[in-house]
């Protein structure tokens, strides 16, 4: 049962930034590189210090979850950087790969685009679980 009133104890609710989401569940966890949070026309909301993806790279991604069969052939970039496409999974997730130890992950929610970079000996699965875990909790809070 829950008592709203001067006689309950006062309620904390914490509320997270976006920067918060960067630094904290997803860089905070060791298992992410580099890190941002977009909105699907692109823009920033959060980004990893040094790490800036154009709007039009993120726009690029966005028109890719629906068909993601001309990464294939372009691949995915990335502040600049391209990544060998490796598989998308149609309205979710797209997932690729640099040389032997770094990739990327990225994931669509309802209104953003999460991306995570893995790299210096972070495995690819565990970097993948943490964006996804976000993104679930980003999409079951409606965004």
């Amino acid at each position: 049962q829950i008592c709203f009133g001067f006689s309950s104890p006062a309620i904390k609710v914490s509320i997270m930034s976006w920067q918060d989401y960067v630094d904290k569940s997803l860089l905070g966890t060791g298992l992410v590189s580099k890190a941002a949070i977009h909105g699907h026309n692109g823009g920033a909301w959060a980004t990893s210090a040094g790490f800036s993806v154009a709007p039009a790279e993120v726009t690029t991604l966005v028109g890719a979850f629906a068909d993601s069969s001309s990464l294939a052939m372009t691949g995915i970039k990335l502040g600049g950087v391209k990544y060998m496409y490796l598989r998308g999974d149609p309205g979710r997730s797209i997932y690729g790969r640099k040389g032997g130890d770094a990739g990327c992950v990225i994931v669509k929610t309802n209104q953003a685009v999460v991306i995570g970079i893995y790299e210096n000996g972070i495995q690819g699965g565990s970097c993948t679980t943490v964006v996804e875990k976000l993104a679930d909790y980003l999409i079951g809070n409606g965004y």
